[in-house]
């Protein structure tokens, strides 16, 4: 039996209140993250910053007990180690240099090394953990990276990695199988370093066209847990390719997760009927209710605990929490799940 009631979930056990943790449950919403911040300097600095890193990811399971600490990271660190210049723009996100338009790699000076920060955070952060208390590791589904490394940055509809696709799906499959191969290295060091489980990250699996979603989302994201299966057994993986919608069955028949996550815009009735009995799940409560609070938070959470009422369910959000959500209602939150 794990100690960790979210690992159990996990391991296909139901648990009564579900364990909790939160996407992005390290961030700009806390004050202290915050002052961290601000001492530290910019964003992608406080990455590379084991100590300061392992600090913020500390942050809100001190302020609020949450069942997991999931890594404070980005996931274009794996881009910047392929071998892409990386910053971050203040008020407009990241930056990859040179763009990917072709989707060539060839000439970029990989450096692996760059990962080695990110080991000793997990590292740090391990063993600060009491065993109840979930390590979660992550990284960027292959699709999604792509998107970032072709366009050079986020874009509305993801049309550059589209459109290559597309254009020229041979040399779009060369960049994301060196991509899964780059991740598979890096959630196996994760593992290696004390991550307990690992999630994969679709943020933009929404924007494909039902072959596309085939092809560059289950496909690669099957790939990608395989290997990390083989070469690390019993590591649990949870898949998140928000947006999926009708296409999540095909998506956890292909990959076999451990558990899938669900974004705000799935109706948990629906995906409690939809999936495999016994699946764990994870989520799925809107960003937005919870910056609410109040009713609207109360309804919401009382829904979604009665759509997985018999199946294993790890509480959590359909994505990340808003950088203005009041701390207040986080607890508010954590008082309604565990009552």
């Amino acid at each position: 039996m794990p100690a960790s009631p979210l690992l159990a979930v996990l391991s296909g056990e139901r648990r009564d209140p579900p364990p909790v943790w939160l996407m992005r449950q390290a961030g700009r919403y806390l004050p202290e993250y915050r002052a961290l911040r601000a001492e530290k300097g910019g964003f992608l600095d406080l990455c590379y910053d084991p100590a300061a890193a392992a600090e913020v990811t500390l942050q809100p399971l001190r302020r609020f007990g949450f069942d997991g600490a999931i890594l404070f990271s980005d996931i274009l660190v794996v881009p910047h180690a392929m071998g892409q210049r990386l910053w971050f723009e203040a008020g407009e996100g990241p930056r990859l240099a040179p763009p990917l338009l072709d989707g060539l790699l060839d000439g970029l000076p990989a450096d692996p090394a760059l990962l080695r920060p990110v080991y000793e955070t997990v590292r740090r952060v391990r063993a600060a953990l009491p065993p109840t208390v979930a390590m979660l590791g992550f990284a960027g589904s292959p699709w999604t990276v792509a998107t970032y490394m072709v366009a050079g940055q986020g874009s509305k509809d993801q049309a550059p990695a589209r459109r290559l696709a597309y254009r020229d799906p041979q040399a779009f499959g060369r960049l994301v199988d060196a991509i899964v191969a780059v991740t598979a290295d890096y959630l196996v060091g994760q593992v290696d370093a004390g991550v307990q489980a690992v999630q994969l990250f679709d943020s933009w699996a929404g924007s494909l066209a039902p072959d596309q979603f085939r092809a560059w989302v289950v496909e690669p994201n099957a790939r990608l847990a395989a290997l990390v299966r083989a070469r690390r057994p019993g590591v649990p993986v949870i898949g998140f390719p928000k947006g999926a919608g009708a296409k999540l069955p095909d998506y956890v028949a292909a990959m076999a997760p451990d558990a899938v996550g669900l974004d705000e815009t799935v109706d948990p009735a629906w995906a409690d009927a939809a999936l495999p009995p016994g699946l764990p799940v994870q989520g799925n409560l809107d960003p937005l209710a919870l910056h609410a609070g109040g009713p609207a938070l109360a309804r919401a959470v009382a829904a979604i605990r009665a759509a997985f009422a018999r199946r294993p369910h790890v509480f959590n959000l359909g994505h990340g929490i808003l950088p203005d959500t009041p701390v207040s209602h986080v607890d508010a939150l954590l008082a309604m799940v565990r009552a």
